[in-house]
């Protein structure tokens, strides 16, 4: 009788458990690129000035890309080009440590949602017709003045003023990403408890620069208020030029399952 030996039968091996995949990581500020382009600009422009350049080159750059009233009481024959660029110029520059590091909070707070909804091009347009409007009243208020007007302040208070169009959630509304929100009308945003309160409390801290108190930085400079409220003004009442429908959410179609895996 003939016997057939079989091989046992070998378990087979349990195969090696993969760790899970880790998430990717988050950006530490999770800022749009032309919004961080922005802010390394106004740094790389600091540095250069703090850094870089003497006390006569200093001068020169301000009295250069700088905005002066002066200027516009003077006749064109007697003056160079740089009326016709300081007025948006005078935006990248800063006095101090301090300027610039509370302009670039604010910046990076105000900034993102508007450049995340109106994009890079109108972004920089904003940032023009911004820092013109905002050197425009100051002139008006200042006519034929000597000072010196620097800093980005009234661009950033444009950006605030084109946030109370949108980024403030409505009463009684479910919370989305600030900048998918609906554009409230002027009439609208004026309705708004939210917008009103952080309206008021921006024109009272402009009121408290405007007596002399400053919020930061050096009390010896004078902080040029007036165009604060350019800017403010400009972003509030006009944003609706720059700004471009948000999109909508994608949704399933009613009455459609999505493929589910059953093992």
């Amino acid at each position: 009788m003939n016997e057939q030996t079989a091989e046992p039968h070998k378990a087979p091996e349990p195969s090696e458990v993969q760790p899970p995949a880790r998430p990717p990581r988050e950006p530490v500020f999770n800022l749009p690129p032309a919004l961080l382009f922005s802010l390394c600009l106004l740094a790389m422009i600091y540095a250069v000035q703090e850094l870089v350049l003497s006390d006569d080159a200093l001068n020169w750059l301000f009295f250069t890309f700088g905005f002066v009233p002066a200027r516009y009481v003077i006749p064109l024959s007697q003056q160079g080009p740089e009326l016709f660029w300081t007025p948006v110029t005078y935006s990248l520059l800063h006095g101090s440590v301090q300027h610039i590091l509370f302009n670039a909070f604010w910046l990076m707070a105000f900034g993102a949602p508007v450049v995340r909804r109106i994009g890079t091009l109108r972004f920089v347009l904003f940032w023009v017709f911004s820092a013109i409007a905002s050197a425009a009243l100051h002139a008006v208020l200042n006519w034929g003045d000597v000072s010196l007007l620097i800093g980005a302040s009234g661009v950033i208070s444009g950006l605030m003023g084109a946030a109370c169009r949108f980024a403030f959630p409505a009463e009684r509304r479910p919370m989305a990403p600030a900048h998918l929100n609906a554009r409230l009308s002027i009439v609208e945003a004026l309705k708004s408890r939210t917008v009103i309160i952080f309206m008021l409390l921006w024109l009272v801290g402009n009121a408290l620069i405007a007596v002399g108190i400053p919020l930061v930085g050096d009390s010896d400079q004078p902080i040029a208020w007036d165009a604060h409220i350019g800017g403010f003004v400009f972003g509030f009442l006009l944003f609706s030029l720059f700004d471009r429908a948000p999109r909508p959410p994608v949704m399933e179609p009613a009455g459609t399952e999505k493929d589910v895996l059953q093992s």
